[in-house]
C-alpha cells in the first residue's frame, strides 16, 4: 500500500537575533508614528525552517514516507544538500532562480518580546507546482505557504481524491470566511491551534460542531493542555506528554502534524494518532530550533509505551 505523504508548505530560513535590552525602553509611546530605531544584536543564528521541511524532518525519523512540495530560492543550495543528506526527497522542490528563499528575521528582547519581518521570496511561486505530477498519494497536508499555492493545492487534492489536512497556521489571516469555508468543504481534516480555531469560527460563522461535522476529523491543539480530536461524532481528549525540559516551542506544531500524517498513513485510530503526535511534540520542545532534535522510530515507540502503557 502506498504510504507517501505529500507535504505542501514553506521552505525557509529563520534568522534569529537577540537584543540584550528591552524594546519598551527604546520605543517611545508618544513617538510611534515616526519610529527610527536600531537595536544592537550581539548574537545571530540561522535555523533551517519552513513548515514543510519541519514536518517532513519529523515524519522521516518516524519511519514515514514524506515528499516535500515547495519552492526554494537561488540561495537554497545548502538547504537542498542538507535535506538530501537526511534522506528527504527533493524532487518535488522547485528552485526559483529569480528569488531568495523565504526568510523570517526575528529580533527578541530580554522579555522575549519579538519584532519579526518575513520575506516570502520563492514561496510566492508555490502555485507553479502541481501535485498531479506525484500521484498516487496516501495523504497530503496543505500547510502555510504562498496564498495562491495553498488554494491551488487544496483544489487539486479535492479534484483528484487525495485526502488532505488543511493546516492554515500563520497564513490564516490571508483568507476570508468564504475562502475558509471552501477549504473546509475540500479538506478531509483540519488542524489548528486553539487561537487559530477561534479565528476560523469567527470568520466562517460556524460552530465547532458545525465544522467537525463537515470533516473526517478536526484537530485542535492547546499547548501544554494537550489537544482535542473530534472525529465521527466522538471527542478524543489527547493529553500532553511531559517534556524533559521546555527550551523552544518553535516547530512543535509541525512535529505534532508529522504524527498526524504517520497515523493517517498507517491507519492508526485517532486516540493513538494524537498521542503519538504529542510524544513527538514533547521531544521537539526540549531542543532549540525546529530541526535540531534527533530520534529513532524505536525510541518513539519506547517513549509512547512508557507514557501511555500500550504499543502503537
Amino acid at each position: 500500500m502506498n504510504k507517501t505523504s505529500l507535504i505542501c508548505g514553506s521552505i525557509a530560513f529563520d534568522k534569529i537575533m537577540q537584543y540584550h535590552g528591552r524594546f519598551g525602553e527604546t520605543l517611545l509611546a508618544d513617538q510611534l508614528h515616526r519610529v527610527n530605531v536600531s537595536f544592537l544584536v550581539p548574537t545571530l543564528r540561522t535555523e533551517y525552517g519552513g513548515c514543510a521541511v519541519n514536518i517532513a524532518y519529523n515524519l522521516k525519523m518516524l519511519g514515514g514516507d514524506p515528499l516535500i512540495m515547495g519552492t526554494i530560492g537561488q540561495d537554497g543550495g545548502d538547504y537542498l544538500d542538507r535535506m538530501e543528506k537526511q534522506g528527504l526527497a527533493t524532487n518535488a522542490i522547485r528552485t526559483i532562480d529569480s528569488a531568495y528563499t523565504a526568510q523570517c528575521f526575528v529580533t527578541a528582547d530580554l522579555d522575549n518580546n519579538q519584532i519579526n519581518a518575513f520575506h516570502p521570496g520563492a514561496m510566492q511561486h508555490s502555485h507553479e507546482n502541481s501535485l498531479g505530477d506525484y500521484l498516487p498519494l496516501r495523504v497530503a497536508i496543505i500547510s502555510p505557504d504562498g496564498r495562491d499555492g495553498m488554494i491551488k493545492h487544496a483544489r487539486d487534492c479535492a479534484e483528484r481524491g487525495v485526502p488532505f489536512i488543511f493546516d492554515p497556521g500563520q497564513q490564516l489571516p490571508m483568507f476570508n470566511g468564504e475562502e475558509l469555508l471552501t477549504f473546509i468543504e475540500q479538506a478531509t481534516y483540519l488542524a489548528c491551534n486553539d487561537y487559530e480555531f477561534e479565528m476560523v469560527m469567527d470568520r466562517t460563522g460556524l460552530s465547532l460542531q458545525d465544522i467537525a461535522a463537515r470533516l473526517d476529523a478536526l484537530i485542535v491543539t492547546r499547548g501544554e493542555h494537550g489537544s482535542d480530536i473530534y472525529a465521527k461524532g466522538e471527542h478524543h481528549k489527547i493529553p500532553a506528554v511531559q517534556a524533559e525540559q521546555v527550551v523552544d516551542p518553535t516547530g512543535c506544531g509541525d512535529a505534532y502534524r508529522a504524527g498526524l500524517l504517520y497515523g493517517i498513513a498507517n491507519d492508526l485510530d485517532w486516540p493513538t494518532t494524537g498521542r503519538l503526535a504529542s510524544v513527538i511534540g514533547a521531544i521537539k520542545i526540549a531542543h532549540q530550533g525546529a530541526q535540531n532534535h534527533v530520534f529513532t522510530a524505536q525510541e518513539i515507540a519506547q517513549r509512547f509505551e512508557a507514557a501511555f502503557g500500550y504499543k502503537y
